[in-house]
């Protein structure tokens, strides 16, 4: 028996008709407080379980909401959850490599070798301003954020922390870089959905897009930099001894730096990406095998024995479970211990809640009647884009993945545009700048559960520095609001032939 909802259209004689937006918004209301509950009860322990019984909660809500109220059938809603599910698998894969290669490369000595030629390069004064260009140049060429900061970003970590710098601010560099140039890559998947389910071309897509991430990545830059100069940083023996430990517990060669170097070429070549991770990772036990052999020993323990069955124990602990290395440096001990696959498992069991919190809600249409909600009312650039960002905000947080929520911001919002008579590079630079960059800042969703996971810093810590990702959305309203090269599409048409 099913109770009547008073707020229900027209008795339900449409089961179609979704549920109004006030009452959409209790499930999200839900996730809310428990979120916020959890954070203060577990603190940086929130991801060991404690949210994903909070999305678990939310999702329970909607479900019964939907099923009680409106009459809609359960099997519906699981082949919209199953469905969501199914869409994030490729990420769960890659979730995976990412946790081998991050055990094999510090295993390896790849990145304990990056490290300490790192420190004696790069000059604490300009440390976070080069942390930020790097991870971009980085992830320009590869398309990806998710492997800049799985690599080059877990090394520059490192360095930052011999240098003194604190975990948020380095991690908010890395972020900001590696974000700007997955942003504006050709090669980035998020870049080619944005363009495609706008129906905008690539490179037009680009282009227009640098009207606003240019100069949200000059802002971050610039505030990078001063922080840079006005931080006060480790004294150059702290530095010596991290340097030092390094040294007296790895093998460091030049060599290793081949690793990354064929990793990137991979990448370059396009290589799927989770063919790439594999084969990294693959060459970087190998390699520890040889190089590090008193570190496999350590890592596998007096019960493996000796010779074949040592090398391929630790081999197989780094890949997929917890390792601890003994440096006599603290501060390095924590740095360089690694959760291989096993340390992803919390981060990939919230990403699967998420993508069924996500599916209820666009399976019974309470995300379509919220962001209804915002298209209201809207004429004018600023309000219509401002819409649109609110939207792709919105839907990272109510379905926790990125893809989803580029794909569902789109949809949307195309039909609004084609309306008012706005291009549809507008529309994909708009989602862009909203649902791209603002995943990682949402503790819930997948890309910021991801970096939290690789770098081992709470999402929370890193937020109020990843400057980039914070600018991008207000700098994308403030261009529609000037009014700056929004133009009609008869118009844009004739100058893009």
């Amino acid at each position: 028996m099913y109770f009547q909802c008073p707020y229900a259209q027209n008795k339900m004689k449409n089961k179609d008709i979704a549920p109004a937006w006030y009452i959409s918004l209790i499930p999200v209301a839900v996730l809310m407080i428990c979120l916020a509950a959890v954070i203060k009860i577990f603190g940086s322990d929130a991801l060991s379980g404690g949210s994903q019984v909070a999305l678990l909660m939310a999702t329970g809500v909607a479900v019964a909401i939907s099923m009680l109220f409106y009459r809609q059938k359960w099997e519906d809603l699981e082949e919209s959850i199953v469905s969501n599910i199914k869409s994030v698998s490729g990420a769960i894969l890659i979730l995976f490599m990412i946790g081998a290669i991050s055990g094999s490369w510090m295993i390896s000595g790849v990145v304990p070798t990056l490290i300490y030629y790192g420190v004696q390069v790069i000059t604490p004064k300009i440390f976070l301003f080069a942390s930020c260009l790097i991870c971009a140049a980085i992830s320009v060429i590869t398309g990806s954020s998710w492997t800049t900061i799985a690599t080059i970003g877990i090394a520059l970590l490192g360095i930052g922390s011999a240098l003194g710098f604190s975990p948020g601010w380095t991690a908010g560099a890395i972020i900001s870089g590696a974000y700007f140039g997955d942003k504006i890559s050709p090669l980035s998947d998020t870049t080619v959905l944005a363009s495609s389910s706008s129906g905008t071309p690539l490179f037009v897509h680009i282009r227009y897009m640098m009207i606003t991430t240019i100069p949200s990545f000059i802002i971050a830059s610039v505030i990078f930099l001063v922080a840079s100069l006005t931080y006060e940083t480790s004294s150059e023996i702290a530095v010596s001894e991290f340097r030092d430990a390094l040294g007296n517990t790895f093998n460091i060669s030049p060599w290793l730096l081949l690793i990354p170097v064929i990793t990137c070429i991979l990448i370059a070549r396009k290589v799927p990406a989770i063919l790439t991770l594999f084969i990294s990772a693959l060459l970087a036990g190998a390699v520890a095998l040889f190089v590090q052999p008193d570190i496999i020993a350590e890592i596998a323990g007096p019960e493996a024995g000796s010779g074949f069955a040592e090398g391929f124990r630790g081999l197989f602990i780094t890949y997929y479970g917890s390792t601890a290395i003994e440096t006599g440096n603290e501060t390095l001990n924590g740095l360089i211990s690694t959760r291989g696959m096993t340390g992803m498992l919390n981060t990939i069991f919230l990403i699967i809640i998420a993508a069924a919190f996500g599916g209820v809600m666009v399976g019974n249409g309470m995300l379509k009647s919220i962001t209804g909600l915002l298209m209201r009312y809207v004429s004018k650039p600023a309000p219509t884009v401002a819409s649109t960002v609110g939207g792709g905000i919105f839907c990272n947080m109510a379905t926790g993945d990125q893809y989803l929520s580029i794909i569902l911001t789109s949809s949307l919002f195309k039909k609004l545009y084609e309306t008012k008579g706005y291009e549809n590079r507008l529309l994909s630079r708009s989602v862009e700048d909203s649902a791209t960059v603002t995943s990682v800042l949402i503790p819930w969703n997948s890309c910021s559960m991801t970096q939290a996971t690789v770098l081992k810093i709470p999402t929370l810590e890193f937020l109020p520095f990843c400057f980039f990702n914070l600018i991008s959305p207000v700098m994308s309203i403030l261009i529609a609001a000037i009014g700056y090269k929004i133009i009609k599409p008869d118009t844009f048409n004739k100058s893009e032939s």
